[in-house]
């Protein structure tokens, strides 16, 4: 058994706290609280990322939102098709090759997008408070850092076989 600087023991093999159980705790939290703000534009929680990222990259595909987002194709795709049947979005067969389509705002995606920006602003808001901006800047660094990880951890696995994962 070892001791920590404070003199305190430490058991080799008691649990470590899981920084995932925050992120997890604080995504549900965060959805729930997006998913009251933008109720009134029939955008749910799991929309407004697409809507978003649809408008910083106008013309990108189903396939390079996926990937932008690290989203799973399927999941891309039914949330295009609700923003799309909501009439905030369109698909515009690319003029490259007409098996892709690219997604663009409509109109009315684009006077929504300020209240679905202002709402995850004010969220962003509530979420920092008593944090510096360097401690900020930190927390955002360190999750990418994780997320990093756990990417590259997913790709390892997606490459061995059902055996070798269980070994």
């Amino acid at each position: 058994m070892s001791t920590t600087e404070s003199g305190r023991s430490v058991c080799s093999d008691a649990p470590v706290e899981s920084a995932g159980k925050y992120v997890s705790a604080i995504y549900r939290h965060l959805q729930m609280l997006i998913a009251d703000g933008l109720k009134p534009y029939r955008i749910g929680s799991g929309q407004y990322i697409f809507l978003i990222t649809i408008a910083d990259q106008e013309g990108i595909t189903q396939k390079g939102l996926s990937e932008e987002l690290v989203i799973d194709k399927t999941t891309t795709a039914k949330a295009v098709s609700k923003l799309e049947s909501e009439g905030y979005v369109k698909r515009v067969a690319s003029a490259e090759d007409q098996r892709f389509n690219q997604l663009y705002l409509t109109e009315a995606g684009y006077e929504v997008l300020p209240h679905v920006r202002a709402r995850l602003r004010g969220l962003v808001g509530v979420s920092r408070q008593g944090m510096t901006d360097e401690e900020y800047e930190l927390l955002v660094s360190l999750l990418k850092r994780m997320l990093s990880n756990v990417c590259a951890e997913v790709h390892n696995e997606e490459g061995r076989s059902e055996h070798e994962r269980q070994v």
